[in-house]
């Protein structure tokens, strides 16, 4: 039986009448091959950086009498913290299952990608609260210093987003960690863009007004997710995972009659686990407990499987 990426995969047949087959394929702590087991220098760079930015920004605010540059030095900390939940969460993941956590502890990067995303839209509420109030209110600012600070805030928000990028697609925790910096990157450009508007106008209204527009964004690319995120935690099948074409694949094995009790859920933000009864009428129970779960690794990247194989319905199987 072939063996990938140090997994590995067993197989049994008891002969009381039906055949059980268990396949498992899983690397150690779950994330061995994962893009987090590289991300910890990302999240700790992310941190200091930025919690160092964050303390410029909050004391150029109370400089300048910007509220502007406040608020988004709030924003910037509810980052840090994100990225600290992340980073955190990454760490976790890749912690060796015990007696008791089976399953290791994966499944704190799908609670860590929901707090980010109920973080983000917070956020974006304090924000909101904040441009409203300056749209009824609106008050002088020093508009060089304001430009100054939040072009460095671009840079930085920007170049940590993009350590992140390659792994957004694979990894919702490091989307997570992508889209809040990403939000905060605009954030900073959108305050730069009021900075100069103000400077060259006088028209102190203008930065509540780009927030607004900001916290637009911010809300539309939270939206996924948030829905990506509470899926996961549900136990639903990962975003891109058809559990219908999994089924319809089972099928076209040779020998394959029935599939019932299919589960695909994230054990992580990049692992995902199966499990199945597959009813058949071939002698060779092993050899098709070795193509299912190959099936199940190679077409569906689907690395922890466990297949029960049955030769007759099972009597305490109702759905059989």
């Amino acid at each position: 039986m072939a063996h990938a990426h140090d997994s590995h995969d067993h197989g049994h047949d008891h002969g009381h009448g039906h055949g059980h087959g268990h396949a498992h394929a899983h690397g150690p702590g779950g994330h061995a091959h994962g893009p987090v087991d590289t991300g910890d220098w990302r999240y700790a760079v992310g941190l200091i950086v930025n919690l160092a930015f964050v303390g410029v920004e909050f004391g150029a605010g109370i400089f300048s009498g910007s509220t502007a540059l406040m608020a988004d030095a709030g924003h910037n900390l509810s980052d840090v913290l994100g990225l600290a939940m992340a980073g955190g969460a990454a760490w976790l993941a890749r912690r060796a299952s015990g007696s008791q956590n089976t399953y290791g502890y994966g499944k704190a990067t799908v609670l860590a990608a929901l707090a980010n995303a109920l973080l983000l839209i917070f956020a974006c509420g304090a924000i909101a609260f904040e441009a409203l109030r300056r749209l009824a209110e609106p008050a002088p600012v020093m508009s060089g210093l304001i430009m100054i600070v939040a072009a460095i805030g671009f840079v930085i928000n920007l170049g940590t987003a993009l350590m992140f990028m390659r792994d957004q697609h694979s990894d919702l925790n490091a989307r997570g960690a992508y889209l809040h910096m990403m939000a905060d990157a605009a954030v900073s450009i959108g305050v730069v863009i009021a900075g100069g508007v103000i400077m060259f106008t006088g028209w102190s209204i203008i930065d509540p007004l780009v927030s607004v527009v900001i916290v637009a964004v911010i809300l539309i690319g939270t939206w996924g997710l948030l829905k990506d995120s509470v899926n996961l935690a549900l136990d639903a099948a990962p975003r891109g995972m058809d559990v219908e074409a999994i089924r319809a694949g089972f099928l076209t094995l040779p020998g394959v009659t029935a599939v019932h009790d299919l589960h695909v859920w994230g054990l992580s933000t990049t692992e995902t686990a199966l499990t199945a009864h597959l009813c058949h009428s071939r002698p060779d129970a092993d050899a098709l407990l070795a193509e299912a779960q190959a099936m199940a690794r190679g077409r569906f990247r689907i690395r922890h499987t466990t297949l029960q194989l049955e030769s007759e319905p099972l009597a305490d199987c109702p759905t059989c």
